[in-house]
């Protein structure tokens, strides 16, 4: 049991990294194209600046669940490495239920923004699902698959959080806990 959830943990880590490496490859191709186009060929692409900006949210908001997993968020190491060992274990583990607490809000709100958006990418063009198949639709990207990332990310925020809690608490009782900056991770 205990094998399958670290080889799952794995693979998202994976999967998720991967994800935040193209997401970079594409922001810089998007510029690179569109800076290009406006001013070597006087033809900038209409969709460039704006994939290029979906693309950089979306690999923050992949991160941020990356970094939670980590344990590579903004946290108190320089008071954690003052306290004693339990003191700072308590603590780390209140400050990501905090965080785990801020992924059910991103989920909650993430949800409620996506089914109220509003408004369309005139520039973007998008496929869709119709009637058990994939189309193409030629313009007009709804705004909220833009921001599908919020609640997306909320339940990547929520299970790192809970696995870092879990893996930080086993740890504790087996009494070979260390602070999250010592951590290898790979362990």
């Amino acid at each position: 049991m205990v094998s399958a959830l670290k080889f799952i943990d794995k693979v998202v880590r994976k999967t998720l990294t991967a994800f935040c490496a193209t997401l970079l490859l594409m922001m810089v191709a998007f510029t690179v194209y569109s800076v290009v186009m406006r001013y070597v060929f006087k033809d900038p692409p209409i969709w460039g600046d704006l994939l290029t900006v979906l693309s950089n949210i979306w690999l923050v908001f992949f991160a941020l669940a990356l970094t939670v997993r980590d344990r590579d968020h903004i946290a108190l190491d320089l008071i954690y490495n003052w306290l004693p060992q339990k003191a700072a274990f308590f603590i780390q583990q209140f400050w990501t239920a905090v965080i785990f607490c801020l992924g059910i809000v991103m989920i909650i709100w993430g949800i409620d923004a996506v089914s109220t958006m509003g408004g369309k990418y005139w520039e973007m063009w998008y496929f869709a699902w119709e009637d058990g198949e994939i189309v193409f639709k030629p313009n007009y990207m709804p705004k909220k698959y833009a921001i599908a990332i919020v609640p997306i990310s909320g339940f990547l925020v929520c299970m790192a959080a809970l696995a870092s809690i879990t893996e930080d608490s086993l740890r504790f009782m087996a009494g070979t806990y260390r602070q999250s900056k010592d951590m290898d991770i790979s362990d």
